[in-house]
């Protein structure tokens, strides 16, 4: 695909805002937003990948207005603790761990806040992620300098952004080593990232359909086939790989939009694109002037 082609079939978010609106006109809008590289940029320390107070003021805006939820690889409790903010829905561990709004829950102790969990289809594999991430931060993290290991509850992230790129193959080298181990666990790849889930078929696009559903609208999208409301308008942002599984469902849908965060063109079932996380921000407040109109 040439650069010129990507970026025709590709627009921008917000070049054709005015189009967006006009598609969402007389829908609910509910919006999805990834972590790392849409929210906040990725950086070389995770532990660093810290959001703006003005992208923060921009979530709010928008979670004020319509139903929104946090779908990230991160771990439930560290997307939460980034973002900061407890009326939203929040989807870790790539969907595998999802929870409703924490605001009203939070004042009244933990027996509201375990009752705020929705789904986590893979609660039976913890015991095995535990034993493979002691094993891969002995073989990889102590092994080869810049590696880091992330614990996000029910996968793991193997992080090589700081290694020498001569070792990078080693990396892979390792991780697939260690995960002959555990057959019931399968590798992904991400942005210089190396992702270890169970092996069961759930994705972001089925967190996407689950929180729909959640929400009283038809997962399908069709609204004959099991009878729940279907006047969604879904947009879901995000920058990943496993963020197409999200826009895999959304152009099933037939409506809605996926919105790629990307400087470069590349090939993606999203239908816009917004270059970077300022961008995003930008979306979101005229989303929000937009519903204020």
């Amino acid at each position: 695909m040439t650069k010129h082609g990507a970026v025709e079939k590709h627009p921008s978010a917000l070049g054709k805002f005015e189009a967006l609106a006009a598609a969402a006109k007389g829908k609910r809008i509910v919006v999805f937003l990834d972590y790392d590289g849409t929210l906040s940029p990725i950086v070389e320390d995770p532990d660093r990948a810290v959001m703006t107070d003005e992208m923060r003021d921009a979530v709010r805006g928008v979670a004020a207005r319509f139903p929104t939820a946090i779908v990230s690889g991160r771990c439930r409790d560290k997307v939460l603790s980034f973002v900061g903010l407890e009326e939203l829905y929040y989807a870790g561990s790539h969907g595998m761990d999802i929870q409703g709004p924490t605001n009203a829950a939070a004042s009244k102790g933990g027996e509201e806040e375990e009752e705020s969990v929705l789904c986590q289809p893979a609660r039976e594999f913890l015991p095995m992620i535990g034993e493979a991430y002691a094993a891969l931060v002995e073989k990889v993290e102590g092994v080869i300098p810049g590696a880091k290991v992330e614990n996000n509850k029910f996968c793991l992230s193997v992080h090589f952004r700081r290694v020498d790129e001569r070792r990078w193959g080693a990396v892979a080298d390792q991780v697939r080593a260690v995960l002959r181990g555990y057959p019931r666990l399968r590798l992904t790849q991400g942005r210089k990232v190396l992702e270890v889930r169970p092996a069961i078929k759930w994705d972001k696009g089925e967190a996407l359909r689950f929180l729909l559903s959640a929400l009283g609208f038809s997962a399908a999208g069709d609204v004959e086939d099991d009878g729940d409301d279907d006047d969604a308008f879904p947009i879901y942002i995000g920058d990943d790989r496993t963020d197409e599984d999200a826009f895999r469902v959304l152009r099933a849908r037939g409506h809605g939009a996926g919105i790629l965060v990307s400087r470069f063109p590349k090939d993606t079932c999203a239908s816009f694109s917004l270059r970077d996380p300022g961008e995003v921000k930008d979306f979101l407040r005229k989303l929000v002037t937009c519903a204020a109109a």
